[in-house]
């Protein structure tokens, strides 16, 4: 990519010094680093990603609906990699904040003077026995997963009868959402085909209730009620036999723990989620292995010259793009004070979106931020949490994706500037 300074894995082993390392090159990494660029043009960034392709994450529940195809959720990572920013195409090994610096598995280390951490989460699909060599076989599908997407999208086609199980694991996962969004999609489409009745739709969440935020969930039930789903509640999959088509689920009650085994045709699982283990095992880490972050200014809790950002945070917020897009402009501000040695003036207050997908044309628009409150971007006229609207839908599938690539990963923040602290 012209003008972009690419260092690739077989550099030999040497310390460099950048004013500003970005560990992560999904949305939290190149959104931050676009909006550092347009307020300090001149400062030194470098990113470290080893991936050579970018998704759109939020665009595989719509593979899974059979709205996308994967491609439109796909670009190589060159193409959207700043050409403003030195490329580290290795993955980080080590961050010691002490030292300032972060060691690489090129073998090389980088010095900084500001540290933004974004690294995303991990997928533990192995916690869950059985699943791996289920997956994309025995009618075992995820839309967490890029390359099984469109599996769901077909299995959602060939069922005409029998039983189709959707789960929900332990919090925290990101988009949170998403497991719902699956499981509507897939009702919707064989309402449209006039088999749901034919067949027995559950879902399995390991929590206590639908939805997070209490607002919510009387839109959501009355889909609930339309497609006929049985809710189970704090039941975890714990295990899964592809070809016996059984999944194995922990349910909690008053009388304890017990196992249940319930035979399926279709299985859309969610994995159980962490964050990755660079995170885990550094002193960044709280003691739930999350980057312990100030909720507000998004700046580390014992190094003031380490910032994060994203999945592996430890804040409370929702875990999704929308709040990626939020979170970028609070780092940006605030890194770049830091380095000057002024006050942190932006705030971040744990904004999140998930569009839940409730029906081919109609969303639920949920926003919210810390504690729950509510915190809708549109005028009051358009209630999102009493009812699913078209606009939502057209938001999700046509506005967000388009603000993603050229907007948010450009560093153009239309409604996404911070709030100033108090």
């Amino acid at each position: 990519m012209s003008g972009m300074n690419d260092l690739n894995q077989e550099a030999s082993a040497h310390i460099t010094g950048h004013d500003v390392v970005i560990i992560g090159g999904g949305a939290g990494g190149i959104a931050v680093a676009a909006s550092l660029h347009r307020r300090e043009p001149a400062l030194d960034i470098a990113i470290v990603e080893p991936a050579t392709e970018h998704f759109y994450q939020p665009g595989w529940t719509l593979v899974g609906g059979g709205v996308f195809t994967p491609e439109q959720t796909r670009r190589t990572m060159a193409s959207v990699m700043p050409s403003f920013v030195t490329w580290h195409r290795c993955a980080a090994t080590a961050l010691l904040p002490d030292q300032h610096q972060v060691e690489l598995d090129s073998g090389a280390t980088l010095r900084y003077r500001a540290l933004v951490v974004a690294p995303g989460l991990t997928l533990d699909w192995s916690a869950i026995e059985g699943l791996d060599a289920a997956l994309g076989h025995h009618g075992v599908t995820s839309n967490y997963r890029a390359d099984l997407a469109p599996y769901t999208w077909s299995l959602t086609q060939s069922m005409t009868r029998g039983r189709a199980l959707f789960t929900q694991p332990p919090m925290p996962i990101k988009c949170a959402g998403a497991p719902q969004k699956a499981m509507y999609l897939s009702c919707a489409e064989w309402e449209r085909k006039g088999v749901l009745g034919d067949i027995d739709v559950n879902f399995h969440n390991a929590g206590g209730a639908l939805f997070g935020v209490a607002a919510f969930v009387p839109a959501l039930e009355r889909y609930i009620r339309r497609y006929g789903i049985q809710c189970r509640f704090q039941q975890t999959l714990i295990a899964v036999d592809g070809p016996a088509r059984l999944a194995r689920f922990q349910v909690t009650s008053e009388a304890g723990n017990d196992v249940a085994e319930v035979p399926f045709d279709m299985l859309h699982v969610v994995p159980p989620q962490r964050a990755p283990e660079l995170v885990r095992t550094s002193v960044l880490a709280n003691d739930a292995g999350w980057l312990d972050l100030t909720p507000e200014t998004l700046q580390h809790t014992r190094f003031e010259d380490v910032f994060g950002l994203g999945d592996a945070s430890g804040t409370s917020n929702a875990k999704t793009a929308a709040a990626v897009r939020k979170q970028a402009p609070v780092v940006a501000d605030n890194l770049v004070a830091q380095l000057k040695g002024d006050p942190l003036p932006s705030c971040y207050r744990g904004y999140g979106a998930c569009p839940l997908t409730v029906e081919r044309g109609r969303v639920v628009l949920a926003e919210f931020g810390y504690g729950g409150e509510l915190q809708p971007t549109f005028p009051d006229w358009v209630n999102q949490a009493r009812q699913a609207t078209r606009l939502g839908w057209h938001i999700k599938a046509r506005q967000l994706p388009f603000i993603y690539w050229n907007l948010m990963l450009k560093g153009h923040e239309w409604l996404a500037g911070p709030d100033r602290r108090a």
